[in-house]
């Protein structure tokens, strides 16, 4: 037994090698191995809000990065299963019929990304209104603690939010299928040369050509998926020229709403809010195999990109570039025109209670009011209330 113990400390000094580690974290470090191809399967979440952003054009300049093949295997479920290229929105939003009082849950890209946006685009007039309501309320609730402290109103916070500010537009001339030509836009073309331009300094360099023909191979499969016709009659799946007058809302509780008024030039907005599934705009065929048939060419890129073994911080930068558009992108606010529907400001109308903001609104133009009134006090009215709405009523029917 005794000779085991010299035999089992020589395998262990043999065994025992501390810069094992150390080697391998430093060719890691030097040359990633398939580190792009695992991240080309994560993001795919972004890579479809910035299609959703920018599609409708014949031209849709997202760029190559990681998710692209994460979201073409996606795409193939939404399109086989469900139908449809387009995300669901990702901002709650309700359409209000102005004349019928219907209230639509919204399903429209389009609507809640307008919508979430709004104080990016919203009209000065709009701002410096909220802002005197603001300073109001603010003056009120100081004035209510000096009276019933002395000196405590200098503590009062001024307040986030105050009653309820509708702003009042007009449908411009509708352009469904403009993806809104501005730097957002732009910016797909100038970040796909800067890929390719990253993507030759290894071919200048060290002649290899691979990093190239994969940022190339990329970019073409990427410009073709949001190329897709079937993007445009998607994002706008509604009839044109509507003359409806409707409200976008986030709802009981929101700081603002929106009156659109169609003037027989604008998109239905009623429509629009219905989404694509509940319009007859169900992908082709032809859309389905050629989803397909990108999904394919997507993984065999994943594939090939995976054999990559030197220089691979050329393809990790071409990657990462792309991902950086693709987050700008998906994430950037634009106004409504770059969703094919300008609009053009009117008035606003906001007092510091909401209720006494619909009877505003109900003295100015009839039946909008009342039409917003039940999404904004779904419970039973006071007395005085329901005795001036049937004030109006009365004054309707006349």
């Amino acid at each position: 037994m005794a000779p085991l113990l010299p035999q089992l400390l020589s395998h262990l000094r043999r065994s025992f090698v501390p810069s094992i580690p150390s080697d391998e974290f430093t060719q890691q470090w030097s040359h990633p191995g398939d580190v792009f191809s695992v991240l080309l399967i994560l993001g795919g979440g972004v890579v479809a809000g910035a299609l959703a952003q920018l599609a409708g054009s014949r031209l849709t300049p997202v760029t190559f990065s990681f998710g692209w093949a994460a979201y073409a295997v996606t795409a193939v479920v939404s399109a086989i299963g469900e139908n449809k290229l387009m995300p669901p929105p990702d901002n709650a939003c309700k359409v209000i019929n102005a004349k019928t009082g219907y209230v639509r849950d919204n399903a429209s890209w389009i609507l809640g990304r307008v919508l979430r946006d709004y104080e990016s685009w919203m009209d000065r007039d709009v701002r410096q209104h909220l802002d005197t309501m603001l300073v109001r309320r603010w003056r009120q609730q100081r004035d209510a603690a000096e009276a019933e402290k002395a000196g405590s109103g200098q503590s009062v916070a001024h307040p986030a939010q105050v009653g309820l500010c509708v702003s009042f537009y007009r449908a411009a001339p509708a352009m469904p299928g403009s993806p809104g030509y501005d730097a957002v836009y732009y910016s797909g073309f100038g970040i796909a040369f800067l890929q390719l331009g990253v993507a030759a300094i290894p071919c200048g360099i060290f002649g290899d050509w691979s990093i190239l023909l994969i940022t190339a191979a990329g970019i073409a499969l990427a410009f073709t998926t949001g190329s897709l016709n079937q993007w445009r009659k998607e994002k706008w799946a509604c009839r044109r020229a509507s003359k409806k007058t409707v409200v976008l809302t986030r709802g009981n509780g929101a700081q603002h709403a929106i009156v659109v008024r169609g003037d027989g030039v604008g998109l239905d907005l009623e429509d629009l809010a219905a989404g694509p599934v509940n319009i007859n705009v169900s992908a082709s065929n032809l859309t389905r195999i050629t989803v397909v048939t990108l999904a394919l060419l997507w993984i065999l890129l994943l594939v090939s990109a995976a054999g990559i073994k030197s220089n691979t911080w050329f393809l990790l930068g071409v990657g990462g570039i792309g991902i950086l558009q693709n987050i700008f992108v998906a994430g950037w606010r634009r106004s409504p025109a770059a969703f094919g529907m300008p609009l053009i400001y009117k008035t606003v109308i906001g007092e510091m209670g909401v209720m006494a903001t619909l009877f505003a609104i109900e003295e100015r133009y009839p039946g909008v009011g009342l039409s917003m009134r039940d999404t904004f006090f779904p419970g039973r009215l006071r007395p005085d209330e329901m005795t001036r709405w049937d004030e109006y009523a009365a004054k309707a029917n006349v």
